[in-house]
């Protein structure tokens, strides 16, 4: 078993604070490789509330008394007082990211993020910003550095963001396309300055072109070509405003190796050339 925990009090401490409108106390991650099973056994639940995912693998947790076998992609939301029983097993090669939480006003922010009431079980898709939100906050519990609780706070509010935006979306699109798209988007910001050919892209997932681009543009309001455009020249904006590369250098940093293709495109999409938006922003007066 591999874990990475990390607590605000002592280990496995109940924390049940009102005192502040909402207070994360512990966040951990588990990966069963060595032992048979982890078990969670909790008849009467606990004071806090408890946010799971599940990352790879399954769980299998038990609700009046049924089991019930989660996979990855899904969340488990536990709310004051509600039992927690659950066990994740070698065989199923199973990772999950928890987190406990409290405060005054938990169920008013659950609500805002329109968090299911009626069910504890949810599927929020696969996406790899819940897993590095995770991470953060069990660094951030284990630093404990300047405003560490404000982080961890709005580390917490992000999860919900991307659960609620998932729910909203994921009925129009399918949660494997909306997943798809999100692997897209991260590829798209690691690789933005390569060649990227979206067919092939397309084709390397297993997708057709035609039917990528048409759920890509229906979810981000883009097409994939769009939307790396769109990152090139807002990371050429930054390299003009906070660099002294010249158009040239800054046409490759981005991805082109034509400097004037970049600079037609580029007024294409500020009305300026590369050269007359550093003027501008040299000499913000003028």
């Amino acid at each position: 078993m591999y874990t990475n925990l990390a607590y605000l009090g002592r280990a496995h401490q109940d924390i049940v604070d009102i005192s502040k409108p909402i207070l994360v106390t512990a966040a951990g991650y588990y990966r069963v490789y060595k032992s048979k099973v982890i078990s969670t056994e909790r008849p009467n639940g606990r004071g806090d509330y408890q946010l799971l995912y599940v990352a790879a693998g399954k769980a299998h947790f038990y609700f009046d008394n049924t089991e019930k076998i989660i996979t990855k992609g899904n969340m488990v939301l536990f709310r004051p007082g509600v039992t927690q029983i659950y066990y994740l097993y070698l065989k199923d090669k199973p990772e999950t990211y928890w987190v406990h939480f409290t405060g005054s006003d938990v169920d008013l922010i659950l609500d805002y993020y329109d968090m299911p009431k009626n069910e504890c079980v949810f599927f929020t898709g696969a996406s790899p910003d819940y897993q590095w939100l995770f991470r953060q906050m069990i660094q951030e519990l284990q630093l404990q550095r300047a405003n560490y609780e404000d982080l961890l706070n709005m580390n917490l509010r992000h999860i919900f963001l991307i659960i609620n935006r998932y729910l909203k979306e994921g009925k129009n699109v399918g949660s494997d396309m909306l997943d798809e798209i999100e692997r897209a988007t991260h590829y798209f910001n690691e690789n933005y300055n390569q060649e990227i050919i979206i067919e092939n892209y397309a084709k390397e997932r297993l997708m057709t072109p035609c039917w990528f681009i048409q759920n890509f543009k229906k979810v981000t309001k883009y097409t994939p070509m769009q939307y790396i455009v769109s990152l090139r020249i807002h990371n050429a904006m930054n390299l003009l405003e906070t660099t002294k590369y010249n158009i040239t250098q800054i046409a490759s940093a981005v991805g082109y190796d034509n400097s004037l293709y970049f600079s037609r495109l580029f007024k294409k999409h500020t009305g300026m050339t590369p050269t007359e938006y550093k003027q501008r922003i040299n000499n913000p007066k003028e």
